[in-house]
C-alpha cells in the first residue's frame, strides 16, 4: 500500500496533523494527484543535486499538464481552475530554485512518515499527553463561544445606537418645530400636548443613553475578561505546543482559530470605539444636565484604545520559527552566512492592513545575551506583511533569504571557546512594526525562540541538543542566560523526546524496549522511576563510561546512519538497534540455529553490527558478531545485501551464509527481500574493457577459526578479485577503500 493510502485511512486527530504539513508552498492537491509518481522519487539526494532537482521539477511540470489535458477533456471546470494556479505557483516559487522545491517535497513526506509512525505507536508519552489534553480543547471551545457572543453583542450596540440616532433625530425636528411657534400660541392645548411628548421623548433618550452604555461598558468589560485569561492561555498553549514541534513533536494546530479569535474581537473593540465616537456626535445637538454620554465616554473609550494596544501587541507572532532550509528537522540552528527563512503571522486580520505593515529583523536587538559574539542580518531584513503570503489568506511574512553574520570587531573571541561553549550560547531573531489605524499608533514586537549560532556544521549535532534540552525545558521565551544553570529534565519527558527524534527525523520513533536500553545506557538502571531526573551534563557534556563520547553523540552518529544507508530497513522495523549485548544474547539464545538480529554498536560511532546464534557439537548455543559496518563499508555496499551474500568459513569448510531467521522467527528472505539491491550472485557491474575474463561480485566474507577465539590475521583473509578491486578504487575514496576491505569480524 502506498504512503499517501496510508495515510488517508488515519484516523481525524491525525488527519489533522497531516493538514498542518500542507501548505501552498507544496499544495496537497499535488500530492493527492501524483501520490504515486512522488513517492517514487528521491527527492532527498536531488535537496543536493541541482540539476537532478531541476529535471524532478520539469518532471513534475509534465505530471501536472498531463492532468490538465484529462480534465479539460472531462470539462471539469474547478479542478481546470486549480491546476492551472497551482502550476502557476510553483513555477513561480520554484523556477528559480528546484532544489528549495526538492527540500520541501522531502520534508512533506518524512513528516508524513512521523505522523504514520506515531498513529502506530500504543501510548502516548507524559508530554503528547499534556497537549492533548481534554480540559484544553474544552477551553478552547469556550474560548470561541465567548468571542461569538461578544462579536453578538457589539452588533446589538450598533443597532441601539442607530435607533438612539433616529429617536434623536425625531426629537431635534419635532423641538425645532416647537421653537417656530410663535409666544401667543404656546399656551395652545395642543401646543402644551407636543411640550410633554418632547419631555417624555427626552426622558426615552435619557435612558437610551444610559442603557447602550452599560451594554457597551459590560461588551467592554467581558473582552478584557476573555483576554486576560483565556485567550492570553490560548495563545500561550499554542506557544508551548510549537517549541514542542520544534524538537520533533507532534505538529501543533490551532493558530487559525486563534487568528478567528483575535481578529473577531479587534473588530468587536473597533466597532464599540465607533459607537462611542457617534455617541460623541450626538452631543453637538443635544446635551443637558446629567447627560451620561460626556460623563462616562472618555473613560471607556480609554478602555477600549487600551485593550486594543494589548490586543495587538500579543497579535504578532512567529508562525514558523528560523529554519535552515538545507536541515528541515533541525529549527532553531542557524549556521553564519547560510540562509534560513522566519514567518511571522499577525493574527489580527483587517483587510485595511494588506501591505501597510513593514517588518524589520535583527539578531538580539533588546535582548541580554551572554555571548561576547555579536551577528547582524544580511539578505532582505525589512519586509510588509500582505495577504497572499499564505494560501489560506492570513496577514503574513517570510523572510526566506537571511542570513547571520558574525561581527569582525567580535570575531577574534571565537578562537577562546571551544565548540561546545559556542553551542550553549543562545541568541534571537528580533521583529518590529508599527501598526497605524484608525487614529491608533501601536509599536509591536516579536521574537523568535532562542537559537545557536554555529559557524561549522559539526558544531550542529550539539546545537541541536541544546535546542532540545531548552525547549523541553522551559516555556519561557527569551532566557538566553539558560545554560548558565540548566536544569535537569524528568527522564520519561526526555525519553519521549528521544523518540520523536527518531520518528520526526527518519519516519519511525521508539518502543518502549529500545528506550529501556536507552535509560540503562543514560543512568546505569534498568527501570525509571516516576521522579528521576537527568542532568545536562549527563546528557551532553560527560562521556560514558569507558568510552571517548557522549551519549549524545552516539545517538546522533546513530541517527546519521539510519538516514543516509538503512531508512528502508528501520522503516519496515527490521532493525532491533538499541539492545546490549547482554540482552542479545538472552534473547537469542535457545532460538533457531541462524537466527539473528540487528543492533548499533555501544563501541563503534555510528555503526551497526549483527549476531546469530548457533549450536555448537554438544548443543551449547555459541554467538558471533560481526565488526560493526560503519558509513564507509556500507556505502561500498547496501546493508540489505550484505545480509543476503554474507560468507563465514569456518575451518577449512566451504563458505556459506549463517543467517537464516530474523529475530525471532521472520525467514531473511521475507524480510529482507524488497530491500536487495540485485538478484543473488547478479554481477552488479562487469569489468568494462577487458575482455576474456570471468565477471566478479563483492561478497562479505568472514573467517572464524574453530580453535582458537583470537580474532583472524591478516592472512586469513581471502583474496579479493583484481576486477572487483578495481572497480571499487574507481568509485571509492582511499579512505573509505581502507574501512571498507578491513575484517568484518569480531567480538563487538
Amino acid at each position: 500500500m502506498s504512503q499517501w493510502n496510508q495515510v488517508q485511512q488515519l484516523e481525524t486527530r491525525f488527519l489533522e496533523q497531516i493538514d498542518q504539513i500542507y501548505d501552498d508552498k507544496f499544495p496537497m492537491e499535488v500530492r493527492h494527484l501524483l501520490a504515486q509518481w512522488i513517492e517514487n522519487q528521491d527527492w532527498e539526494s536531488a535537496y543536493n543535486n541541482e540539476p537532478m532537482a531541476a529535471i524532478l521539477l520539469q518532471n513534475l511540470f509534465i505530471k501536472l499538464d498531463e492532468h490538465f489535458d484529462r480534465v479539460s477533456q472531462e470539462k471539469n471546470l474547478l479542478l481546470i481552475h486549480n491546476l492551472k494556479r497551482i502550476r502557476k505557483l510553483l513555477q513561480g516559487k520554484y523556477q528559480s530554485n528546484p532544489m528549495h522545491m526538492a527540500v520541501v517535497v522531502s520534508n512533506c513526506l518524512r513528516e508524513e512518515r512521523r505522523v504514520l509512525a506515531a498513529a502506530d505507536m500504543p501510548l502516548q508519552g507524559p508530554l503528547e499527553k499534556s497537549l492533548q489534553n481534554s480540559l484544553v480543547s474544552e477551553r478552547q471551545r469556550n474560548t470561541e463561544h465567548k468571542v461569538s457572543a461578544i462579536k453578538n453583542s457589539a452588533q446589538m450596540t450598533d443597532q441601539d445606537v442607530k435607533y438612539l440616532e433616529d429617536l434623536q433625530e425625531e426629537f431635534d425636528f419635532r423641538y425645532k418645530t416647537m421653537q417656530s411657534v410663535e409666544q401667543n400660541d404656546k399656551n395652545n392645548v395642543v401646543v402644551k400636548q407636543e411640550m410633554l411628548m418632547l419631555q417624555e421623548m427626552l426622558n426615552t433618550i435619557d435612558f437610551r443613553r444610559k442603557e447602550v452604555l452599560t451594554k457597551m461598558a459590560q461588551v467592554i468589560k467581558e473582552t478584557e475578561d476573555l483576554m486576560n485569561t483565556m485567550l492570553m492561555e490560548e495563545l500561550m498553549d499554542w506557544k508551548r505546543r510549537q517549541q514542542i514541534a520544534c524538537i520533533g513533536g507532534p505538529l501543533h494546530s490551532g493558530l487559525d482559530q486563534l487568528q478567528n479569535c483575535f481578529t473577531l474581537l479587534a473588530e468587536s473593540l473597533f466597532q464599540i470605539r465607533r459607537q462611542l465616537e457617534k455617541l460623541d456626535e450626538f452631543l453637538v445637538k443635544l446635551t443637558y444636565e446629567g447627560d451620561s454620554i460626556p460623563l462616562q465616554t472618555p473613560h471607556l473609550l480609554e478602555r477600549v484604545n487600551f485593550l486594543l494596544y494589548s490586543l495587538f501587541q500579543s497579535s504578532l507572532v512567529v508562525e514558523k520559527q528560523p529554519c535552515m532550509p538545507t536541515h528541515p528537522q533541525r529549527p532553531l540552528v542557524l549556521k553564519t552566512l547560510i540562509q534560513f527563512t522566519v514567518k511571522l503571522r499577525l493574527l489580527i486580520k483587517l483587510p485595511e492592513m494588506n501591505y501597510q505593515i513593514r517588518v524589520k529583523a535583527a539578531v538580539d536587538r533588546n535582548a541580554s545575551t551572554i555571548s561576547s559574539r555579536r551577528f547582524v542580518l544580511c539578505g532582505t531584513h525589512v519586509k510588509a506583511m500582505a495577504m497572499d503570503e499564505s494560501a489560506n489568506g492570513s496577514l503574513s511574512v517570510e523572510f526566506r533569504h537571511l542570513q547571520p553574520k558574525e561581527m569582525k570587531s567580535c570575531a577574534g573571541s571565537k578562537g577562546n571557546e571551544g565548540p561546545q561553549m559556542v553551542t550553549e550560547e543562545l541568541h534571537c531573531i528580533n521583529f518590529e512594526t508599527q501598526v497605524c489605524l484608525y487614529g491608533l499608533t501601536i509599536d509591536l514586537e516579536a521574537s523568535s525562540l532562542p537559537v545557536v549560532m554555529i559557524s561549522n556544521v559539526s558544531q550542529l549535532p550539539n546545537a541541536w541538543a541544546s535546542i532540545i534540552w531548552y525547549n523541553l525545558s522551559t516555556n519561557e521565551p527569551q532566557n538566553l542566560a539558560f545554560f548558565n544553570n540548566p536544569p535537569s529534565v524528568p527522564l520519561s519527558q526526555l525519553l519521549e523526546v528521544l523518540s520523536w527524534q527518531f520518528s520526526s527525523y527518519i519516519g519511525r520513533g521508539l518502543n518502549a524496549d529500545q528506550l529501556s536500553m536507552l535509560v540503562e545506557k543514560l543512568t546505569g538502571q534498568q527501570v525509571i522511576y516516576s521522579d528521576c531526573k537527568l542532568s545536562w551534563s549527563k546528557f551532553c557534556k560527560e562521556h560514558l563510561p569507558g568510552k571517548q563520547f557522549t551519549f549524545w553523540v552516539w545517538l546522533e552518529a546513530i541517527l546519521e546512519l539510519i538516514k543516509r544507508h538503512i531508512l528502508p530497513l528501520w522503516i519496515d522495523g527490521c532493525i532491533m538497534g538499541f539492545v546490549s549485548k547482554e540482552k542479545e544474547r538472552v534473547l537469542l539464545k535457545d532460538k533457531t540455529p541462524g537466527t539473528f538480529l540487528l543492533r548499533f554498536s555501544e563501541s563503534n560511532l555510528g555503526g551497526i553490527t549483527f549476531t546469530w546464534v548457533y549450536k555448537s557439537e554438544s548443543g551449547e548455543d555459541i554467538f558471533h558478531s560481526v565488526e560493526p559496518y560503519n558509513k564507509g563499508r556500507l556505502t561500498a555496499l547496501p546493508f540489505a545485501d550484505i545480509l543476503r551474500d554474507y560468507k563465514v568459513i569456518v575451518a577449512d569448510n566451504v563458505p556459506e551464509n549463517p543467517l537464516k531467521y530474523l529475530y525471532p522467527d521472520i525467514p531473511k528472505d521475507k524480510a529482507f527481500g524488497k530491500h536487495y539491491s540485485s538478484q543473488p550472485n547478479e554481477v552488479s557491474r562487469t569489468t568494462e574493457g577487458v575482455k576474456g575474463y570471468v565477471p566478479s561480485v563483492f561478497i562479505p566474507v568472514s573467517k572464524i577459526l574453530s580453535d582458537s577465539t583470537d580474532p583472524p590475521s591478516p592472512s586469513d583473509l581471502l583474496p579479493m578479485s583484481p576486477s572487483v578491486y578495481a572497480v571499487l578504487r574507481e568509485h571509492l575514496s582511499p579512505t573509505v577503500m581502507e574501512t571498507a576491505l578491513s575484517s568484518p569480524y569480531s567480538t563487538d
